[in-house]
């Protein structure tokens, strides 16, 4: 039997001795305790291998017959009230609007699995990380948390890098447990960073806007991406033989024909172009071709142009000032003229005047007219100062500073070879980034809904498998059928979690549990890291989603007592279930990578490879803890 069984076993034995251990006599039993006991029949019959929705549901119901039967009712209005109970929760999940964003994040997570973009992208990540130290674990951390980001599938992305990037690196002499671990926790990154579907869930599961939980976990996932990148080279520079740097001959990229002319010019970009421009009919270079190598060389000039024209617009834009809110000097204080005609408003028996009766209320005064009562001189709106533009704001200048000078170095960099790594890039980190950006950028800036984003992003993963030539009827129905049956794995779950919760509330499972944890006494500190230690101690034995509707029910109610911001505690469990995919023994991301790894590379390899990424998880756990502006600025600077 393997080792992973033994440890499986060992954890269900723990959590039924430990179950019966805590339990009651018989005689002294209560309904809260059979809630505690469904709770911990669903965790092992989980581990045991029984589909999550159906056991979530089966046991809700069962437990909901129990106590519906303990508040002395009869068996066919018991039976009666379990049914309705079933219809009602799962009509209130059927008419959940936040989840129509699942099945649409999900078709487009496939559809741009399905357009090949992931060689392309790690092939010319490859080459343009090329000096840095370990440039292959760190170009397949990027690959991962952009195609993760995209797709939000984490067994595909670790699959497909398991096929491309584990060869590659081992061919290179990268250490095996150093490749394992870039692979398994660069595909988890997609977990956490938006558009995540796990946010969604949390969202419809805590009520706390998705919105808003997209733009919190914005600065972590950069963050936690950050810190993988950063323990890569930093043990790539401390122990090259872990991962040896990549041969000056393997850099070098093969010109294209064009290319090739605006080297015998010269060999920057830039002055090969100029060169080009000037000699074209020398050149022999039809004026089409020149045009797509100008556009390429000079395309990030003018999108700087244009984002820092957009951003001056909107740094100095006017504020047009009204006379009606001029503020004249009465009575020794300052008073504005929309207030001292409010107060001047005529009333009858206490009651302000309609509209059309002011005419008739006050007598008709001449334009400049001074205004007795008030001692404000009305001001004729012909006499309203124009509108001047606001003066530019200092971070505008440093910004334009900071990107002429990156603009200068890349430029004065630009070698003929690195303009093919452009390039290679151009077709496929861009239209990539483009895509998540644009979805991003609409649910955060308040442009879409998430469920609009997403159906954008469905449309973006048509473009690009389009425009990659991968789009066919296949391709179609393939995304179609996976994606009917993810969305509706997470829509039974959600079923299943709405009857389990009911009954376990019917019991009085939650009363039971809020009593015991406030009489701990726990501060809000404590409570916090006991939550947390328990989610990482959950996360070995079950996935993030079991977690999720299970557990997040109960932990939720808790919150106000403590004042522990729901917005807060989402992202420190999003960023702490990844630990469900990356925890021996029930680490899938491990299970992933080993059914397309070569046959030398064992289980254990991959665990211990994954040791280091979950301390780094922890680390930023904890400074997620110590810092909460992380993950709270950007939503209260958009949504304050």
């Amino acid at each position: 039997m393997r080792k992973e069984l033994y440890f499986g076993f060992i954890i269900m034995a723990a959590i039924v001795v430990g179950t019966l251990i805590a339990m009651p006599s018989f005689s002294e039993m209560t309904n809260g305790h059979l809630g505690l006991l469904m709770l911990s029949l669903v965790v092992v019959a989980i581990m045991l291998g029984f589909p999550t929705a159906f056991t979530l549901m089966g046991m809700g119901m069962i437990f909901a017959l129990f106590a519906f039967l303990s508040q002395g009712e009869g068996t066919t209005q018991a039976v009666d009230r379990t049914l309705a109970l079933m219809v009602q929760r799962a009509f209130s999940v059927m008419t959940n609007d936040v989840l129509i964003s699942i099945p649409l994040f999900v078709f487009m997570g496939y559809l741009v699995e399905r357009a090949n973009l992931i060689e392309k992208l790690f092939k010319s990540l490859h080459l343009a990380l090329a000096r840095l130290p370990g440039a292959l674990a760190v170009a397949t951390l990027v690959t991962c948390a952009i195609f993760a980001t995209a797709t939000g599938i984490v067994g595909a992305v670790v699959t497909l890098m398991g096929l491309l990037a584990l060869p590659s690196m081992l061919k290179a002499g990268y250490s095996v447990k150093l490749s394992a671990g870039a692979i398994t926790a660069g595909g988890c990154l997609g977990i956490l960073i938006p558009p995540s579907v796990m946010l969604i869930v949390y969202g419809a599961t805590a009520g706390v806007s998705v919105v808003k939980l997209y733009a919190g976990a914005f600065f972590p996932g950069i963050m936690l991406a950050t810190l993988y990148i950063g323990y890569v080279i930093i043990v790539a520079k401390l122990k090259p033989e872990l991962a040896p740097p990549m041969a000056d001959e393997d850099r070098l990229v093969k010109l294209t024909p064009p290319s090739e002319i605006l080297a015998k010019y010269s060999q920057r970009a830039l002055p090969g172009l100029l060169g080009v421009m000037k000699g074209r009919a020398a050149s022999n270079m039809s004026l089409g071709e020149l045009f797509k190598q100008f556009m390429i060389i000079i395309g990030p000039l003018i999108f700087f142009a244009v984002v820092m024209t957009s951003m001056y617009g909107v740094a100095t834009k006017p504020v047009e000032v009204s006379s009606a809110v001029v503020e004249m000097v009465s009575d020794g204080g300052m008073m504005s003229l929309e207030s001292a005609e409010d107060a001047a408003q005529p009333q009858a028996d206490g009651v302000a005047l309609p509209p059309g009766a002011e005419d008739d209320a006050k007598p008709v005064k001449p334009a400049g007219a001074s205004m007795a009562s008030t001692g404000v001189s009305e001001i004729p709106a012909s006499d309203a100062a124009p509108a001047e533009r606001a003066p530019v704001p200092l971070w505008y200048w440093i910004t334009l500073g900071i990107g002429l000078l990156i603009g200068a170095l890349f430029y004065y960099t630009l070698t003929m070879h690195r303009l093919e790594i452009f390039k290679m890039l151009l077709g496929s980190f861009f239209p990539l980034a483009a895509l998540i950006l644009v979805v991003l950028g609409a649910i955060v800036f308040g442009l879409a809904t998430p469920t609009e984003a997403a159906a954008l992003g469905s449309f973006g993963g048509f473009a690009l498998a389009w425009a990659y030539k991968q789009l066919n009827m296949d391709v179609v129905k393939e995304s179609v059928f996976l994606t009917a049956k993810t969305s509706a794995m997470v829509c039974w779950l959600f079923v299943g979690s709405s009857i389990f919760s009911a009954a376990f509330a019917l019991l009085g499972g939650q009363e039971l549990i809020e009593k015991w944890v406030l009489g701990l006494g726990l501060s809000k500190i404590e409570f916090l890291i006991l939550s947390q230690v328990i989610i990482f101690l959950l996360g070995w034995p079950l996935e993030w989603t079991e977690i999720i509707v299970i557990f997040m029910p109960i932990f939720i109610p808790l919150l106000v007592h403590f004042q522990v911001d729901p917005l807060f505690f989402g992202l420190l469990v999003a960023l702490n279930l990844q630990t469900a995919f990356l925890s021996p023994p029930v680490a899938m991301a491990a299970f992933y990578l080993k059914g397309v790894a070569p046959p030398h590379v064992t289980l254990n390899q991959i665990f211990a490879g994954m040791m280091p990424f979950m301390a780094i998880q922890v680390l930023a756990l904890i400074l997620l803890y110590m810092f909460p502006a992380i993950g709270l600025w950007l939503p209260s600077v958009l949504y304050s």
